[in-house]
């Protein structure tokens, strides 16, 4: 909805699964937990949850539904990409890579694999910069469509940004391509990466990510300014990553694409 414009979400709707697994103090102490980060989220959208459903499975499990009723003038219709447009994306990749990181410090095997080129301390610090990020709403950005004349828009989360960036390029009306020249990515992450010999797809576009940032398509001289705003809004970076070029409605990535090491919580005075 956010990646659409839609900035006021009228309802929410908690689908909420509790592990067989859970002892019954665990599902009494993270069940509540979890249900009152659900809420905060809402509140934070400015909405709040109405209903759900719960159910049982061998896995936690919280997701949800938002609704909204608005006016088309409202909406941000996906479709109007232009030759010289580019693409800007308002958070950072590499939240899949710094969760699995994550895990493997507990995991002897797996932290072998990677002992050799990033520290306990650094995957610590990249793991609460991707909980900071995924926890962040796309709200502002949201907001700023509207302003900057944005031509499309779309969220980057399981497919990654190539895969986005190409399911956003085949529904264009206008014949181009988008090419994607620069990766924002986590500190340290590319380095486990091309360790576990680009396993994620990290550099390839590939990599899921959980909660990303938009990706937007808008003018080319419009772009600087969007950047400016939302860093001044947020606190937090956006980035140049593509062109928008002629072409058959596909997306790749340049062949030599640059990495910019976005760096961690503690050094860039973001949260």
């Amino acid at each position: 909805m956010y990646a659409m414009g839609v900035l006021e979400i009228d309802n929410m709707l908690m689908l909420l699964s509790v592990s067989e697994k859970m002892t019954d103090k665990e599902r009494d102490v993270i069940m509540p937990l979890m249900i009152e980060g659900f809420e905060d989220c809402a509140r934070q959208a400015g909405t709040s949850v109405r209903g759900g459903q719960t159910s049982i499975n061998p896995w936690v499990i919280v997701g949800g539904v938002a609704t909204s009723i608005c006016k088309k003038t409202e909406l941000i219709i996906p479709e109007f990409a232009t030759i010289g447009d580019v693409l800007i994306l308002t958070k950072p990749l590499g939240t899949q890579v710094a969760v699995n990181a994550h895990q493997w410090i507990e995991k002897p095997d797996r932290w072998q694999r990677i002992q050799s080129v990033i520290t306990v301390e650094q995957v610590r610090t990249a793991y609460q910069r991707a909980m900071k990020q995924m926890s962040r709403l796309n709200r502002i950005a949201a907001q700023l469509l509207h302003k900057y004349d944005v031509h499309a828009c779309t969220d980057v989360t399981g497919f990654g940004i190539l895969g986005h960036s190409q399911n956003l390029a085949k529904h264009q009306q206008n014949e181009v391509n988008f090419v994607i020249h620069n990766l924002p990515i986590i500190a340290n992450m590319t380095k486990i990466s091309v360790t576990c010999n680009n396993a994620f797809g990290l550099l390839r576009g590939t990599s899921a990510e959980t909660s990303g940032g938009l990706l937007i398509v808008l003018p080319g001289e419009q772009a600087a300014a969007f950047c400016r705003e939302i860093e001044v809004l947020e606190g937090c970076p956006a980035w140049i990553v593509g062109v928008v070029e002629k072409g058959s409605r596909t997306a790749r990535l340049a062949d030599q694409p640059k990495v910019i090491e976005v760096p961690s919580i503690e050094t860039d005075g973001e949260f």
